[in-house]
């Protein structure tokens, strides 16, 4: 997809005493469960977890990125039985830091017939268990055109266990580098050229995380976490522009730097132990982050005239807290009940101050108006959960609870509110036959707050600044998925899901006074498929050699709050592909692959101006690997295969999208290839 610590990171909600055996050594007999063992995946000698949860038959990892609370799930995957209850790491880093060797077995259920809030569809279970000393470690090279080569690029994770106690470290190096350079060029409304800019682009980053957990298991069942993680960013753009008249005379350079040197850590941890005819979990976290940022223009006329510089600055201080309760028992051989509580504060400290001058150095403060702001959120949530197996084939659960919250931010318009929201689900499993799963979701869902949208900010590089709105309240929706899981064993596998959301209070951008900035839009709608599956190839000949797939296509509505028209939400997706094939090949360590993927997004509508985003030519990568090199799995990719630009488009109107355009930018970037060297090992 468009975007990309250990086992004992996996703590929070447990299975139902129906499905409890999940977490046991013994295989599950489930008529609706698919069950792999490392056998499975020796073709393709994986190292950690997520080598072999990668290559599970129509199976993909779904992503966090709206978890509000620890509450309704989001990510489908389990580790012995229980949820990932970090907040800053989601299952593919989790998965990546157990080593291969401690995988018992891979069990892919239906989401219903678990009692976690929010899950539907095919969920992976990973059981496994720590032997004696053990680890996985990871290391890269890449290379880019114009940008220093990437050589501190690793991971190391290291696991062990002494009796009832189970540990994991691990640290993590990840260096980013990414580069485009090309044309943009201006013409008026009626398509004459005003002028054009030779442009580079450049940033460069780095992240560094620790992490460590304690897993302990007493004799009488208790079960206690303890998981830490510190992570340290630091990243760094630069831009230049050189500007020329339409014959080609230059006439003005421009330079824009971003900085940002952040740091974030989060502690967590649970206690689960028997209590009456149920078992009780507590869980409890404390998220913290700390990030300053400088962004600088500064330029002039080639004769020495016009020369600017500005400087805005921003520090935020986050925190997130959370403590949660919760009870599961069985009530009966067929069915089971979970009630939960939990409560979160969150809060948000930004200070700000912009600078201009017009000449380098000399720099005065402007007035902002109301700079600095805190932000917080109190909030309860309540929920109750019913499992039933209806038929042999029919498994429901059911989940009914509610949220109330009080925000508060200060400043000059600051204010407190209180709301009150209802949330729950409601999912159907229906194993048709012996390979055919159906399975159907109705949910009331209450989106996640982002407190930067309570902030202003300054853009100095492309002029888009944004007012920040302490009235803004969290999205909520109905979402109704049907799906379909058909296994066509020695064929491969399919997975297709169609879904629909009525919104309300959709977060988008808005006319602020005679500004703008995010605010909500009463009603909006969204519709989609996903689809993804494998194809092997096996059965027609070509052995060791299967293509993965998958597709998402969706359509958006929402009025225009300034123009009233509908269109697509801001930047949403409208639809991605990609397609991935590998080759094992048979009696050999050798593999080679190719991936190719595209997407459309929709513009962005801002108050005066439409931008657009595209990647026409798609982007293609392969490799070739070796599976024991020397005892190590050795990689070689390379990337933009199809030598893919970005084309950018910027609409500008007078006075705003309801007149007429003044200005058009059309810009071109070619970002280069990407060669990058891997190995993989562990012990």
């Amino acid at each position: 997809m468009k975007a990309y610590l250990i086992a004992g990171l996996a703590t929070g909600l447990t299975l139902p005493a129906a499905a409890k055996t999940l977490a046991d050594p013994t295989p599950v007999e489930q008529s609706n469960q698919d069950t792999y063992t490392p056998a499975d995946f020796e073709q393709f000698a994986p190292r950690t977890a997520l080598d072999m949860v990668r290559e599970i038959p129509g199976f993909s990892i779904s992503n966090n990125d709206d978890a509000r609370g620890f509450g309704q799930a989001q990510e489908n995957v389990l580790i012995n039985g229980k949820r990932i209850s970090s907040k800053s790491t989601g299952a593919r880093e989790t998965l990546s830091r157990i080593p291969a060797a401690n995988v018992v077995r891979i069990e892919i259920v239906e989401g219903a017939s678990l009692d976690i809030p929010g899950l539907s569809g095919q969920v992976a279970n990973i059981v496994s268990k720590a032997s004696g000393l053990s680890g996985t470690w990871t290391y890269r090279q890449r290379y880019r055109e114009n940008l220093p080569p990437a050589f501190d690029w690793f991971e190391v994770n290291v696991s062990g266990e002494a009796g009832n106690l189970e540990w994991n470290l691990g640290l993590e190096s990840e260096p980013g580098r990414g580069a485009n350079a090309g044309r943009a060029s201006f013409t008026d409304g009626q398509g004459l050229p005003i002028e054009y800019h030779e442009e580079d682009v450049t940033h460069i980053s780095a992240r560094v995380t620790a992490n460590g957990n304690l897993s302990w298991t007493s004799p009488n069942g208790a079960i206690a976490n303890l998981n830490a993680e510190y992570t340290i960013f630091e990243y760094d753009q630069r831009e230049t522009s050189n500007r020329f008249q339409p014959d080609g005379t230059e006439f003005r350079r421009l330079l824009f730097q971003f900085a940002e040197d952040e740091w974030n850590s989060e502690l967590s941890g649970d206690y689960e132990f028997g209590l009456g005819p149920g078992r009780l979990k507590l869980i409890g976290l404390q998220r913290w982050e700390h990030s300053p940022t400088i962004s600088r223009a500064f330029g002039g006329e080639l004769d020495g005239s016009e020369l600017f510089e500005s400087v805005f600055e921003r520090t935020v201080d986050e925190s997130e807290s959370i403590l949660r309760g919760e009870y599961s028992w069985q009530a009966t051989e067929s069915s089971d009940w979970q009630v939960s509580l939990e409560a979160a504060f969150n809060s948000l400290d930004s200070e700000a101050a912009l600078f201009e001058g017009s000449t380098f150095g000399a720099l005065s403060p402007v007035d902002l108006g109301d700079p600095n702001i805190r932000v917080e959120e109190k909030r309860a949530e309540a929920f109750i959960t019913h499992g039933r197996q209806l038929t042999p084939t029919v498994r429901l659960q059911a989940s009914l609870g509610a949220e109330q919250s009080e925000i508060m931010s200060d400043g000059a318009n600051g204010q407190t509110r209180t709301f009150t929201r209802p949330k729950g689900s409601l999912s159907l499993a229906w194993e048709a036959a012996e390979n055919l799963t159906w399975n159907a979701q109705i949910e009331r869902k209450v989106g996640q707050l982002n407190f930067f949208d309570f902030v202003s900010n300054v853009d100095l590089n492309q002029g888009d600044d944004q007012q920040g709105n302490v009235n803004i309240v969290p999205s909520q929706r109905w979402r109704a998925e049907l799906g379909a899981e058909r296994d066509f064993g020695d064929w491969g596998a399919v997975t297709v899901s169609l879904f629909g959301e009525s919104i309300e209070d959709l977060t988008d951008l808005i006319p602020i006074g005679s500004g703008e900035g995010p605010g909500n839009i009463d009603t909006a709608e969204r519709y989609g498929l996903e689809f993804e599956g494998t194809l092997k190839l096996d059965k027609i000949g070509w052995q060791g050699a299967q293509l993965d797939y998958e597709a998402f296509l969706q359509d958006t509505f929402v009025d225009d709050p300034l123009t009233g028209i509908t269109r697509d939400f801001n930047g949403s997706t409208s639809f991605y592909y990609e397609f991935n094939f590998r080759h094992d090949i048979p009696g050999t360590e050798w593999a080679l692959g190719l991936n190719y993927e595209t997407f459309r997004d929709s513009p962005v509508f801002r108050r005066g101006v439409r931008r657009y985003y595209e990647q026409p030519q798609g982007f293609a990568w392969g490799f070739i690997e070796h599976k024991d090199l020397w005892g190590m799995t050795g990689s070689i990719f390379v990337a933009n295969l199809l030598d893919s630009d970005d084309n950018f488009q910027r609409i500008e109107y007078t006075p705003d999208r309801t007149g007429t355009i003044s200005q058009i930018e059309n810009r071109t970037a070619n970002f280069g290839p990407i060669l990058t060297f891997r190995l993989k090992g562990s012990f």
